[in-house]
């Protein structure tokens, strides 16, 4: 087989690979969106708001850890460029959604979308998008 033909192949390859996991944003989108009803309809009517949104995002971060690493075991991630060219489209998607989601469907007001990214304020969400930009590179490298 030529040189060429191979680096074909591998292309496609990649390109597959990447196409699979930008397309597995979509089950962490549910993911997130079920960890938000559990958070509702649970423990987020026995503790405070903020308790509640802070125990969501341990629990997202499992909850969307246990997919990726499923993910990672069958379709696994072939180099730290491919984890942070993964991370950072997720990322990319992850935040477009929240604000889009959040505004335009839910109608929540910009002031309260952005309010979530005051870790001041006990606020963790921003740890919950380092995890997305992260994980891939993180279940590449250990998992």
């Amino acid at each position: 087989m030529s040189f060429q033909r191979r680096l074909n192949n591998t292309s496609i390859k990649v390109k597959h690979m990447l196409v699979r996991y930008i397309l597995s944003w979509l089950p962490l989108a549910v993911i997130a969106v079920a960890n938000g009803i559990l958070r509702q309809s649970t423990y987020g009517q026995f503790v405070s708001e903020l308790a509640a949104h802070q125990i969501s995002t341990l629990t997202g971060i499992i909850f969307t850890g246990v997919l990726v690493f499923w993910l990672n075991r069958n379709w696994p991630i072939e180099s730290a460029t491919q984890a942070w060219f993964i991370g950072l489209t997720w990322l990319g998607l992850t935040i477009a959604f929240e604000f889009g989601f959040g505004h335009f469907v839910v109608g929540h007001p910009w002031a309260r979308l952005f309010a979530d990214y005051d870790l001041l304020s006990g606020r963790v969400w921003s740890v919950f998008l380092l995890w997305i930009l992260f994980m891939p590179w993180l279940f590449y490298r250990f998992g």
